[in-house]
């Protein structure tokens, strides 16, 4: 949840103005139907690009973003289609993924640069995407799909019952995190090797980082969609990769092209792993926010999603949800008329409530009812805070049958809203990528039991190493740990 002005329901301003034809597949050549010009195709990236970095925020380290788009520019260079307006940037989040938008913008979460190994895994990952674009993976798609707006459909992005409790649609990005067919994720995997090998990287990286990619679960997505759910059958292609590799091999030996190991390490030593204390973290079942200064407590065991303009909590059932959010520039210092104002726009009518203080802040607490997106009734538990002149909404909803079962929790976790004061909110660090050398004696287990050196399990340890738990590291071996700071 970061510190700017929160959005409510945004969608990407973009029609597809249908260009009903045929015309030639920039990578084979073949005539193909499709509804979507390129100048269109690169209009619909350029929207979609200012919407991206403004909702998910670019990740702040300016050499590491060079970095990425030096390399990506090369590459890009050296495609089918390198007139394109490339971009290449790494956004603010945890969650494992790349993914490309139409007309040559392509993004690297930073919590995907944890998991790479080298500069060739990282050209591997590029050249994947770069490979989307030039082959037309997503207007392809989107002409399959009727021409449909671009950003209609968050598919399973969130909760339709949450998204009553305003603005979850923000993102509004459904056609970038497109599931491929598996045609076009092996033609990527081929091209992203061919890229790297005519840009002078070792095309092995796109196995390696395959290798790697296919050990991952799907996991909480934190408000973008896991590499997993994105990128499906990464375990088949690392084989079916295999061909494309002994083919360019037979043509150009592999001998002296760039895996720059080290100087890709020297880019991520310091860059943050996991949630982004200035986005706010989660901390257990905590949502602590160090730079507004509060904390939530959720309910215990619920799944906690921190998203660039709120934070979403669930537990496994999808017909509960709890939500914090800022209420964007409120008219009003009314919190009741606020609350009512605020949850008529979606819908929602105040059956009850009372002014009362939470943490030691006046609010607003009331219970609305309505209907969801999906036509489904259903009940809702929300405070209206005055934290500091910022207005928070806090609380739950749930289809009115369960409502009942969680209504409790619900009033303990609004209960549980708090200021944090300067010392609670110095003590919040980010944990970060650090560059460690193996010592004698030194295993998986013994390196993540000492807190000093890392924080994460001895798995997660060696799996974002590019091991296995039980293969263990070798003395003077450079390896990724996660510290404190």
């Amino acid at each position: 949840m970061g510190t700017g002005k929160i959005l409510g329901w945004c969608w990407v301003p973009v029609l597809l103005f249908v260009v009903c034809g045929c015309a030639s597949n920039p990578v084979t050549g073949q005539r193909e139907f499709v509804m979507i010009s390129e100048s269109q195709e690169i209009a619909m990236g350029r929207e979609a690009d200012v919407q991206i970095r403004e909702q998910m925020g670019l990740y702040d380290d300016e050499e590491l973003q060079r970095y990425v788009e030096r390399i990506g520019l090369e590459m890009a260079s050296r495609s089918h289609r390198p007139d394109l307006p490339w971009s290449f940037a790494v956004v603010d989040s945890p969650v494992v993924n790349a993914f490309a938008v139409p007309g040559g913008f392509i993004y690297l979460t930073r919590g995907i640069m944890a998991y790479l190994d080298d500069e060739s895994d990282l050209a591997g990952v590029l050249g994947h995407e770069i490979g989307h674009v030039t082959a037309r993976h997503s207007v392809q798609a989107m002409t399959r799909a009727g021409g449909a707006q671009l950003g209609l459909a968050i598919g399973g992005i969130v909760s339709p019952t949450a998204r009553s409790l305003g603005g979850l649609a923000e993102i509004g990005l459904g056609v970038l995190f497109l599931r491929y067919g598996r045609d076009a994720e092996l033609q990527s995997d081929r091209l992203g090797a061919e890229y790297a090998v005519a840009s002078g990287w070792d095309p092995n990286g796109v196995r390696d980082m395959l290798t790697t990619l296919s050990r991952l679960s799907e996991g909480s997505d934190r408000g973008v969609p896991s590499w997993m759910s994105t990128h499906p059958d990464a375990a088949d292609r690392v084989v079916l990769v295999g061909p494309t590799l002994s083919e360019l091999e037979a043509t150009t030996s592999f001998d002296g092209l760039r895996v720059n190991r080290r100087r890709y390490l020297d880019q991520v030593d310091g860059i943050v792993f996991g949630d982004n204390p200035e986005q706010g973290v989660v901390r257990g079942n905590d949502f602590l926010h160090p730079v507004l200064r509060f904390a939530v407590r959720f309910p215990e065991g619920w799944e906690i999603t921190n998203m660039p303009t709120q934070v979403v909590a669930q537990p496994s059932s999808a017909e509960v949800s709890m939500v914090l959010r800022q209420v964007s520039a409120p008219e009003t210092r009314d919190l009741e008329r606020l609350a009512v104002d605020d949850m008529r726009e979606s819908g929602f009518q105040l059956g009850s409530g009372d002014y009362t203080i939470i943490g030691g802040l006046d609010a607003f607490l009331g219970s609305f009812t309505g209907e969801t997106d999906d036509g489904e009734q259903a009940s809702i538990r929300l405070a209206y805070i005055d934290h500091g002149g910022t207005v928070y909404a806090l609380g739950g909803i749930a289809q009115s049958e369960a409502y009942g079962r969680v209504e409790s929790e619900f009033n303990r976790t609004i209960r549980s809203f708090r200021r944090l004061n300067a010392a609670q909110a110095e003590g919040i660090r980010p944990n970060r990528i650090r560059i460690y050398t193996v010592r004698e004696g030194d295993s998986w287990q013994s390196i993540a039991q000492n807190a000093a050196k890392s924080l994460v399990p001895a798995d997660t340890l060696a799996f974002m190493n590019g091991f296995f738990v039980d293969e263990q590291p070798l003395s003077g071996d450079l390896i990724k740990v996660v510290a404190e700071g």
